[in-house]
C-alpha cells in the first residue's frame, strides 16, 4: 500500500495533504487496515498528459514493437502518462495490454492528400475519399481522427491548403457522427478558414492562427496544440530548403519568429491550449517539461501550464485525474510546480496503476 503526504494537487484550486493508494486507485480516506505501508512525501500532480505524440513512429515511417516500448518508457519516466497518439502507421493495440506503459488514445493513421505529407506516415488520397477515411479511422481510433490540413506544395513553393472545404466539411460531419472528434496539422493560415467553417474540434502547432481568425476559434471553442519543442525546429528546417524553396523557407521562419505571440494572443483569447511535443517524428520523446515550460515563455501562468498537461489536459480528454476510486497515475514531485514548472523534469517518483513504475 502506497501513502502519499504533502501537497497532494488535485486541481488548481483543490490541495488535499494526502492520498492512499489502495488496489491501485486513489483514496482520500484512510483504509481500515494499513498493515504494510510505504509512505512518500512531496508535491503529486496526475500522471502527466502529451495530446500531440507518435508512440509507434519516426522520421521514416512505423517503427518496430521495441522501438515503440521504448518511446513508451521514456514518456512514462518523464512523467507522461497519457498520451494522445496524434496519428502513427503502427498498430499499438498491444500496448493497451501492459500495464507499465502509459494509456494511449489513438487517431488512428494520417490522412493526407497524395505526395503532400512525410513518406509512409499517412493515407495518401484525395478529395473525393476523404469522408471514407476519415469514417474508418474514426471506427478504428480511440476518439480522434488525423487531417493533415497543409503541406508544402512543390509547384508553389510555399505552404498550401490540402482540401476543398466542401470535402472537409462532409469528413468531419462523418466523423462526428462517428463519434469521433477531428485534429489537423496545420502550420500556414490559409487552412485555417475552412477547416473552421467545416467544424474542426482542434489544431495541431496552430502557427498560422491570424488576428482576424483568433476570436472564431474562441468562440467555437476551438483548441490547438501548440507543439512549441516542434516550432523550434523551424529554422533548421528552412535552412535545408532555402536553395530549393526560398518562399516556403521565409515562410517557416516568420512563423517561428512569432510563435510566443501567436500562443500568447491565442491565450488571451481564451482559446483552450494544451501540451503536445510532436515526439516521434524526428524529435525525441519525454519532452513534456520542455514543452510546458515554453508554454509559460509564451504568456500562461505557470498554473495554466500545469493544467493543460494535467487537469485540464485529462478533462479535455475525458479521462479522470486525482479523484475517489480512479486508477492512481500520478507523479510525486520534490518542490512545488506551481513555483517554478522546471521542476517537471525531475520526477522523483512515478506510479502508474497503482504501482511505483520510475
Amino acid at each position: 500500500m502506497l501513502h502519499v503526504r504533502g501537497r497532494v494537487l488535485v486541481g488548481p484550486q483543490d490541495v488535499r495533504d494526502e492520498l492512499w493508494v489502495v488496489d491501485g486507485r486513489v483514496s482520500f480516506t484512510r483504509p481500515p487496515t494499513a498493515g504494510d505501508v510505504r509512505t512518500v512525501t512531496g508535491w503529486v500532480l496526475p500522471g502527466l498528459v502529451d495530446a500531440h505524440c507518435h508512440v509507434g513512429l519516426d522520421a521514416h515511417g512505423a517503427v518496430d514493437a521495441a522501438t515503440s516500448e521504448k518511446q513508451a518508457l521514456t514518456d512514462r519516466d518523464a512523467g507522461t502518462l497519457l498520451i494522445r497518439d496524434a496519428g502513427s502507421a503502427a498498430d499499438t493495440r498491444w500496448i493497451d495490454e501492459r500495464e507499465d506503459l502509459p494509456r494511449i488514445i489513438r487517431a488512428g493513421r494520417h490522412i493526407a492528400r497524395t505526395r503532400r505529407y512525410i513518406r509512409n506516415y499517412a493515407h495518401e488520397i484525395e478529395p473525393g475519399d476523404l469522408a471514407a477515411y476519415v469514417r474508418a479511422e474514426a471506427r478504428r481510433g480511440d476518439g480522434w481522427v488525423k487531417l493533415v490540413g497543409d503541406w508544402i506544395d512543390r509547384e508553389r513553393g510555399d505552404l498550401a491548403a490540402c482540401w476543398p472545404g466542401d470535402a472537409l466539411a462532409e469528413a468531419i460531419a462523418a466523423a462526428h457522427e462517428e463519434g469521433a472528434r477531428v485534429t489537423a496539422h496545420c502550420f500556414a493560415a490559409e487552412s485555417l478558414p475552412d477547416l473552421l467553417a467545416a467544424g474542426i474540434d482542434c489544431v495541431e502547432h496552430a502557427t498560422g492562427l491570424t488576428e482576424e481568425l483568433i476570436p472564431a476559434f474562441a468562440e467555437r471553442g476551438v483548441a490547438i496544440v501548440p507543439t512549441l519543442v516542434n516550432i523550434a525546429t523551424f529554422p533548421s528546417l528552412a535552412a535545408g530548403g532555402e536553395a530549393k524553396f526560398p518562399a516556403w523557407s521565409a515562410h517557416m521562419r516568420r512563423l517561428h519568429e512569432r510563435r510566443y505571440d501567436t500562443v500568447g494572443a491565442a491565450h488571451d483569447a481564451g482559446i483552450p491550449i494544451f501540451v503536445g511535443t510532436d515526439a516521434g517524428g524526428s524529435l525525441a520523446h519525454g519532452l513534456v517539461a520542455d514543452e510546458v515550460a515554453e508554454l509559460v515563455k509564451a504568456g500562461l501562468s505557470p498554473a495554466e501550464a500545469l493544467s493543460a498537461a494535467s487537469w485540464g489536459a485529462r478533462a479535455w480528454l475525458g479521462r479522470p485525474g486525482l479523484e475517489e476510486g480512479a486508477p492512481a497515475d500520478f507523479v510525486v514531485y520534490a518542490e512545488d510546480p506551481r513555483a517554478d514548472v522546471r521542476v517537471l523534469a525531475d520526477p522523483a517518483l512515478v506510479v502508474l496503476r497503482g504501482r511505483v513504475v520510475g
